[in-house]
């Protein structure tokens, strides 16, 4: 399970991914990855949210909410230090194995950090 010490618990750190960070996603996930400053060696913090607008039921929420925060989990220490990612599950997530959204994350979490590398060639 996803430590305490890498939970995103404040909302000014939720609005500050959301707001300043790079938004890649599909049909299943959202992430949102605002990569940590220089010289910030905090850990990396990571937060789950699924809308009740996107998945009614809150056994399947909360489904999709833990597998994708021990997925994340497993994912924490190649994070870089200082991250702050918020992980949106979407209504295509509700009933999917852990090994797909896993594949999705990967792929999610690489496109997020390949256009963030982008944006500071500019």
């Amino acid at each position: 399970m996803l430590g305490a010490a890498h939970r995103l618990a404040r909302g000014e750190d939720f609005t500050t991914a959301i707001r300043r960070g790079t938004r890649c996603g599909n049909r299943r996930l959202v992430v949102h990855y605002h990569a940590g400053g220089r010289g910030d060696d905090s850990p990396a913090l990571v937060g789950v949210v699924v809308p009740k607008k996107q998945i009614p039921l809150a056994t399947h929420r909360n489904r999709v909410k833990r597998r994708v925060r021990a997925l994340m989990a497993q994912r924490v220490g190649a994070l870089e230090p200082g991250a702050r990612i918020v992980v949106r599950g979407l209504a295509g997530a509700d009933g999917v194995d852990s090994g797909t959204l896993g594949r999705d994350l990967d792929r999610l979490l690489n496109r997020c950090r390949e256009r963030r590398a982008q944006e500071r060639q500019r």
